[in-house]
């Protein structure tokens, strides 16, 4: 009986260790070398890292939620300013923490440079930093995988158990 009880304590623990390793693992974290919420918290300090912003306008800045408040009439200031090169100093501190990061509204940095080049270029669309304008409801994909996945490590988690008891 103690023998039996053991075995499946061992075999429970065992499981356990896959599951985090399954857990870690499929909760990408693009190059960041440590836990998700840790990647996180160190892609947010971007936002805010006085050694990147440190000359432009505090209202044009971009932030955590994929915003850039810059209207027409500051195009020029924007733009042939230091805040286009701050910002993209954001967006390369973001990509190296976290390759997939999304912003709350949705976009990516992908999306957001984008927006930059269009917003700062000669064209029609000159001026026009309205994220949303740009990826027309285009999601990301990029929560929903890991979502998935996490679901998906739950999932297994809870059939493992039932295996065990049974």
């Amino acid at each position: 009986m103690a023998a039996a009880t053991s075995s499946k304590l061992k075999c429970f623990t065992c499981f356990n260790l896959i599951f985090v390793a399954i857990f870690c693992c499929n909760v990408n974290t693009g190059n960041a070398q440590s836990f998700p919420a840790q990647s996180l918290a160190k892609a947010f300090f971007c936002f805010n890292n006085k050694f990147i912003y440190t000359r432009c306008n505090e209202a044009y800045r971009l932030n955590e939620s994929g915003n850039l408040n810059v209207p027409r009439e500051a195009t020029d200031i924007f733009c042939t300013g230091p805040c286009l090169a701050e910002t993209q100093l954001v967006l390369k501190c973001v990509d190296n923490i976290l390759s997939d990061f999304t912003f709350y509204n949705k976009a990516t940095i992908r999306d957001i440079r984008e927006v930059l080049r269009a917003g700062c270029s000669y064209t029609s669309r000159r001026g026009n930093f309205d994220v949303g304008d740009y990826f027309q409801g285009e999601i990301s994909e990029a929560r929903a995988l890991c979502n998935f996945m996490i679901s998906l490590s739950a999932l297994t988690l809870i059939i493992g158990f039932y295996v065990l008891i049974l």
